[in-house]
């Protein structure tokens, strides 16, 4: 069986035992497109077919994009790595350390032993967290009126940090931030230096944080897996006139988009002869940047998301745009891989050793689903037994 016929049973039987409503999966080496499929529906029940060039909401997939922004900034001599980050993003300087709750439940803080820096923001170390991964941060929200940041609201990155910058790993609104220093330091929004700088010179016109008439017309509706294990539509859409345009995960996008700017880091910084970041740059993307921190399990604390942890026992560590495997993984990819992935279910992964990068966009809650995210791993297996 060649990848095309072993990729499309996985995936087409993926469907059939309904793991996924619909799944889009591409594969490319550093010269072009491998493998392109998709299954299912964009909406279950639907009869609309998913295809190739369907549009789904790629939610954290955007912070490599935000981070890759951020560190063109620094190239470019508009931002730092290792300067205090209030000096581009004042309010950055008055963010405390949470300490607890006093006895009307409202949070206490002190300062910080040291300043935040955009490398500790790009590294998730910095401090932020989020509220779906951490209970804490939920009776902040509740004490302050901070909502969540899908909200796309400023308010919402008013979070205060769980431990010095520096001294540990935790997933949070990190990239909210760095993408608020791209926008300080460009003068332009976010999504704007984003299409002039990276998408647009990437050809990939189909990923916006605002989705165009045309966009809409190819979106995948998200779904949401009951406690009954049944799937079923699940209304849900960043909101179209935010606050800010969210660089941690407000990117709506296609999956052969998203192969673009993969293919992008696994050639040195550019594509097509447009160059993104320099080859100094692309190779820092492919390096831990946090010291001893490591990646450690997300324990889910709202139904929107599993426990979620790729490959546990692999110690795995950040590099300045992704999650970084220092030992090989079950499904075949070399240590030195680059991945992470989006809130509905939407992975990815870019092996610079083989020269491989794939991607798999769904549709579905909670985040690490029992059975999308099997379908995900059993995906990138797939490829690596094809080759």
């Amino acid at each position: 069986m060649g990848m095309q016929d072993k990729i499309g049973a996985v995936l087409s039987q993926g469907v059939q035992r309904g793991d996924v409503p619909g799944v889009v999966a591409m594969v490319a080496n550093r010269e072009g497109v491998i493998y392109e499929g998709a299954f299912g529906e964009r909406a279950l029940g639907s009869g609309t077919a998913m295809t190739t060039d369907s549009v789904g909401w790629i939610a954290s997939m955007t912070k490599a994009i935000t981070s890759v922004a951020a560190l063109q900034c620094v190239e470019r001599g508009l931002l730092k790595l290792d300067e205090p980050a209030k000096n581009v993003c004042p309010q950055l300087g008055q963010v405390g350390v949470l300490t607890g709750f006093d006895a009307n439940g409202q949070p206490t803080t002190r300062p910080p032993k040291r300043d935040i820096t955009l490398r500790q923001l790009l590294t998730h170390s910095a401090g932020f967290s989020y509220e779906i991964w951490n209970t804490d941060m939920q009776k902040v929200q509740a004490a302050l009126g901070i909502p969540g940041v899908t909200e796309c609201k400023n308010k919402a990155l008013t979070l205060p940090l769980l431990f010095d910058p520096g001294e540990a790993w935790e997933y949070g609104i990190n990239i909210d931030w760095a993408g608020k220093m791209v926008e300080a330091a460009s003068g332009q929004t976010l999504g704007q230096y984003l299409k002039d700088n990276i998408l647009g010179p990437l050809g990939m016109n189909s990923t916006a944080f605002r989705i165009s008439d045309d966009m809409r017309q190819r979106l995948a509706s998200p779904h949401l897996r009951g406690p009954d294990g049944q799937l079923a539509v699940f209304p849900f859409e960043i909101p179209q006139e935010p606050e800010f345009e969210m660089g941690g995960g407000g990117l709506y996008g296609t999956a052969g988009d998203y192969l673009r700017f993969l293919r992008m880091v696994l050639n040195g910084g550019q594509l097509g002869g447009e160059r993104i970041i320099t080859p100094e740059g692309a190779a820092s993307l492919g390096v831990n940047h946090m010291g001893d921190c490591r990646v450690y399990n997300l324990k889910a604390a709202i139904p929107l998301t599993n426990d979620a942890e790729f490959f546990p026992g692999v110690p795995k560590s950040w590099s300045l745009a992704f999650q970084i495997n220092h030992e090989a993984a079950p499904t075949g990819r070399p240590a030195g891989g680059m991945m992470w992935a989006g809130l509905a279910n939407s992975y990815y992964w870019i092996d610079p050793t083989n020269g491989l990068a794939g991607v798999y966009l769904t549709q579905i809650f909670p985040f690490a689903d029992h059975k999308s995210l099997p379908l995900y791993l059993d995906f990138e297996k797939a490829v690596y037994d094809a080759r």
